[in-house]
Parts: structure tokens; sequence; C-alpha cells
């Protein structure tokens, strides 16, 4: 029991036992003779009790044979208990401990009622209190109803006026310390790793979302919680190296999507200290520039392999004025054979990026490959590419190009493959005397997906016709020129008409020249005629004959 209710003991003590009127009187009495009839007995008690309240740690209890109150302030008890001390150290506090009276109540013997403030009790209340000689009696001659109800009322007036101060008094701590802690909540520094201003984060599904934002580089403040995020929709242009470093480092990061960013520049290394992507999305920006090591590092000999497994280059070309005069075919070709950084790579996506040929050695580093997406480019043939490696091929998707025919090496590779489905539809074939193998393979083979599809775009009076269709009377090879043919010569013609509309505008503007150089040709001609003509008349008359032989002597 705390402090406060053994001090509403005390008070309840105090006023709700009525004194009796002989006792009132004597008291009265006795106030009005100045102490005169105080009892040798009596004074050695007062001095008795001055020196306990002298001494802190002796506190004085009643038994049977006591009228006088307990010193510190404690709360009467019945008349005629008997008197004793009890020293404890004074170390060792009391406050909240009670000892049992008479009636089997707890009698406080924490401090006394000063010990709560000024506004606790009433001022009559505090201090040592007075004795009651008269005693307690709890019967119904202890008083009329009058008295007893005026004292009540006193009574719960006193505790209303307890209970507000200790309310009041204990609800100023609290409200400080709430506008403490609310002022030491709003001054701390933000935590790393919250979300970034422009961007949307779930932390349940370890989602960052920083779309259509137009931002130019990668956010600093990324949480290092996130397991996929899309830049998507930005405007960044270059991706320098170590853009996705991070203090602490991006660990979990598995998914990264920077689709449709803008992105003219990929450099080396620009996606190191990300030990767990696994999905990298790089479709439908215009890559002038895709560094050789942009995929393993500034050093691919030296670096650790790439954890990617997804790859996704879709529609990665960039217009024909920003291609630097470099191949497309051969730079995709350098970032993907670069080192062995990419041998764990399962799908690779290079739709739409008008390949018109593959490199020879493009997939030679990627023996892990189970997808690989080439649709929707200009492929006119795969004659100088080899799947011979890629032993875990499951899927080939070479739709919407522009092979004519598949050839023998191609067919062979294709049907070594245990597990490969291909894909070959909507590519303009040319149903003639070399399309023979082809025919004959796809009629055997269960790899091509979708084979009674496949149908002819030439010669004209073989289109539309389904392969599976064809037999061999059927695939001639025409000697009329096909129409590419055709427009080859025409536009010979034209280069050759070209070249001497040139060579007439050359003549044209050295007009003077050669009119000049026309006229000494013609000058020095008749010259040399007039000397051939002077020797023939000398030769022809005998009397000239004779002079000039004497003239020479």
């Amino acid at each position: 029991m705390c402090p406060n209710q053994g001090k509403f003991h005390e008070i309840h003590q105090r006023f709700s036992c009525p004194r009796s009127r002989s006792g009132s009187s004597a008291r009265r009495q006795q106030k009005r003779q100045g102490g005169a009839t105080r009892g040798p007995r009596q004074e050695e008690e007062r001095e008795e009790e001055r020196g306990a309240e002298s001494r802190p740690g002796v506190r004085t209890f009643w038994r049977e044979g006591a009228g006088e109150s307990t010193p510190g302030g404690e709360r009467p008890v019945a008349r005629g208990l008997a008197k004793f001390r009890l020293r404890r150290p004074s170390s060792a506090p009391t406050r909240g401990k009670f000892s049992p009276d008479a009636s089997g109540r707890p009698a406080p013997s924490g401090p006394s009622s000063r010990a709560f403030g000024a506004g606790a009790v009433p001022a009559q209340l505090r201090g040592k209190p007075r004795a009651m000689p008269g005693g307690c009696s709890r019967g119904p001659a202890a008083g009329d109803g009058r008295l007893r109800l005026a004292r009540l009322a006193r009574l719960a007036l006193v505790l209303l006026g307890w209970v507000s101060s200790s309310s009041l008094t204990s609800s100023a701590p609290s409200t400080s310390s709430a506008s403490f802690l609310a002022s030491a909540v709003s001054a701390q520094p933000p935590l790393p790793g919250q979300c970034p201003q422009p961007c949307e984060c779930s932390e349940a599904a370890r989602t960052v979302k920083c779309v259509n934002r137009n931002l130019t580089e990668v956010p600093a403040d990324l949480p290092s919680y996130v397991r996929n995020l899309f830049l998507t929709g930005n405007q960044l242009a270059v991706l320098p190296a170590g853009a996705f470093a991070r203090r602490p480092p991006l660990a979990e990061l598995a998914a990264l999507n920077l689709s449709g960013s803008s992105l003219e520049e990929v450099c080396a290394g620009a996606f190191e200290h990300l030990p767990s992507l696994r999905q990298l999305d790089l479709s439908h920006n215009p890559l002038v520039n895709l560094s050789a090591f942009a995929f393993s590092g500034s050093n691919a000999s030296f670096s650790a392999p790439s954890p990617l497994v997804e790859l996704m280059l879709n529609h990665i070309v960039p217009p024909d004025d920003e291609r630097q005069n470099r191949s497309f075919e051969g730079m995709v070709a350098a970032a993907l054979r670069a080192g062995q950084a990419l041998r764990g790579l399962r799908r690779l996506e290079l739709a739409s990026n008008h390949f018109l040929y593959l490199p020879r050695d493009v997939l030679t580093q990627l023996p892990g490959l189970r997808h690989l997406d080439l649709r929707n480019n200009s492929l006119v043939s795969l004659t100088y590419v080899s799947f011979r490696n890629l032993t875990h091929l499951e899927s080939l998707h070479l739709e919407d190009n522009a092979l004519k025919v598949l050839h023998n090496g191609t067919l062979a590779e294709l049907q070594s493959l245990p597990h490969v489905r291909v894909f070959l539809d909507n590519n303009p074939w040319v149903c003639d005397c070399h399309m023979a193998d082809m025919v004959a393979w796809l009629k055997e083979t269960e790899v091509v997906q979708g084979k009674a599809k496949l149908t002819c775009a030439f010669p004209e009076k073989m289109r539309n016709r389904a392969l599976l269709e064809l037999n061999s009377s059927h695939l001639e090879c025409d000697p009329i020129l096909p129409p590419s043919l055709q427009t080859s010569y025409v536009f010979l013609g034209i280069v050759l008409a070209l070249i001497g509309a040139i060579f007439l505008l050359v003549l044209y503007l050295n007009r003077k020249g050669i009119k000049k150089w026309m006229h000494n040709i013609r000058d020095a001609c008749r010259d040399h005629m007039e000397g051939y003509h002077y020797r023939y008349e000398i030769n022809a008359d005998p009397r000239l004959t004779n002079l000039s032989s004497n003239s020479d002597v």
C-alpha cells in the first residue's frame, strides 16, 4: 500500500470517531487552565516524544495502556494500548510499510504528511496530532447524528481537495515528459534507408518504385531492404561506374528495371556492389555506348562472375545518326562475351534490335543459357552463329525475321540440342531448290513448334503454300531472276549513268584548256607534215637531188 493510502486511513480514523462530550469538556477546561492539570506521567511522555522526534531512526508505537499519538504525525490508535519503541536502521526507509493494529487494519509506518506537499492535506491536519483523552467510541452512544454527519461532510471535502491536488501534481511531470519525448523524436535525424522523396516504397513487399519521375541519377538514399527496384521512365542518360554502391550495400537487390530511362551510355562496372542481382532490364534505351565490361566490372579477368540470371536488352538500338561508325551487333557481342562474367546467365532477350547478322562467337561464353529471344530482327541467315555449346537451351525464338532458308549446318546443330524448342513463324521463306533439305527436316523433326503454319513467301506461284505440303517436284530453281536481283541491276545502271554525268561535267568545266591543248596538237602535226612534204619534193626532182648532194659536199 502506498503512503497516500496510509494517510487516507489516518484522516478517516481521526474524523470518523466521535469524541465523548465529557472528554471534550475536560479538554476545554484543561486548555483554559493553561496546562496546570497536566500530571507528571504526561510530562514524562511529552519529553520522551520530543526526544524521539530528535532521533530520526526511532519510531514509537503504542500498545495497550497508552492514550497519546505516535511521534512524527502518525495517526492515533485506540486508547489503552501500551507504548513501545522500534528502532530501524537509518539506511532502510519504511515508506509504504504497515503494521497491523488491534483491529486488524494496517497502521502506516511511513513518513508524515509533510512528505506529500502542503497541498496534500489541510493545514490543521499537518504536524503532530493532538491527543484524544476521551477515546474513540464506535457504539450508538458516541454522540448525536448531526455531529457525525457534519464530520463526515468535512471529511469528504478534505478528501476531494486532496485528490484534486494530487492529480494536478502528478499530471505536471507527465505532461512535461510527454512534451520532452515528442521534442526528442522530432529532433532525431532521419534514419538511414528511408524511402527517397520522389519514390514509393513498400517494406512488406521490399519494393521501391521511382517511375516517371524524370530522375537524372540513381537516388542515393535507397533503403537497404529493397529487393525489387523500378527506375523506369526517367532521364538517366549515363550510368556511371559504381552507380549502385551504397553504405550499407544493397545486398538484397535482386531485380532491377531500368527500361525506358533514356540511357545512352553504360560504363564499365555500373552494376558492381550488387551481389544478389538476378534480373536486369535495360530495354527501350538508345544505347550508343555499351561498355564491354558493363556486366563484369572494370576488369573481367580479375572480377568475380556476375550473379545475373536474366538479362533483357530489347529495343536498345540507337538512331542511325548516333552510332558513331560502330557495329551495333559487335558492341552487344563484346559485352556478352567479356571474360566469363555471364556464364550463369539463363535468359537472354535481344528482340527488336534490327540485327542483320549475329557475330560468330556471340554465344560461346553463355553455356548455361536456356532461353534465347531473337524475334523481330532482320536476320537473313544463321550461317555464322553456332548453337553447338548451348546444351541446356530450351527455347529459341526466331519469329519476325528475314530468314529465307536454313542450311544443313544450322539444321544439324538444332537437331543435336536435346531440349530445344524452335519458333520460326513470320519469316519470308523462299521455296526453291535450296529449300529441299529444310522441308525434309521439318517433316521429320519435332523441334519446331507450330511448323504446320510455316508458308512460302517466294516465288509468286508458291506464295502461302505450307512447307509441309511441298515435295521435291515443287521445289525448282526458276531461271527468271527474282525481283531482288532485278532491282540490283537497275541500281547498277543508275550508278553508271551517274558516273558518266560526272565525267561530262568535268569536261565542260575544262573546255578552254582542252581547246588550247587541241590547237597545240594541231600545230605540231602541221609542222611535222610540212617537213615530210619538203623532203619528198627534193627526192622527186633529179636536179635538186644533185644540188643537194653537191651542197652536202
